[in-house]
């Protein structure tokens, strides 16, 4: 977790100038005592026992349209059809957003305003 969450400040340029609140759920990994946090990166938790707070599990039915009610004969194959799947979600934005956008999340609008008028 801190390596990728290190990959994301460098991508997103989170540091003393830009700072970036990042929601994530309780899994023990985003919690872990020796969790390297970059600066600029503020994790919110999320209450526990709330999966509809979190934007990413409504993507998870989508995923597994693609491998629901299919036998496939060995892992390799199971990847096969998630990746293709993961592909074909990289590509519909729009369904993303209609699942993942709640109207109380920030739009990138908003956030980029806020952070206009820290800076």
């Amino acid at each position: 977790m801190s390596a990728a969450l290190a990959h994301f400040a460098q991508q997103v340029g989170a540091g003393p100038l830009r700072r970036i609140a990042l929601v994530l759920d309780g899994a023990g990994w985003h919690k872990a005592k020796d969790l390297v946090i970059p600066e600029g990166i503020h994790p919110m938790f999320l209450p526990p026992y709330s999966p509809e707070l979190q934007p990413a599990e409504r993507v998870w039915t989508v995923i597994n349209e693609g491998i629901a009610n299919r036998g496939l004969p060995n892992m390799e194959a199971l990847a096969a059809v998630i990746n293709q799947r993961v592909e074909y979600l990289n590509q519909s934005t729009s369904r993303i957003r209609r699942l993942t956008a709640y109207h109380w999340w920030p739009s990138d609008r908003v956030a980029r305003t806020s952070m206009e008028r820290e800076s």
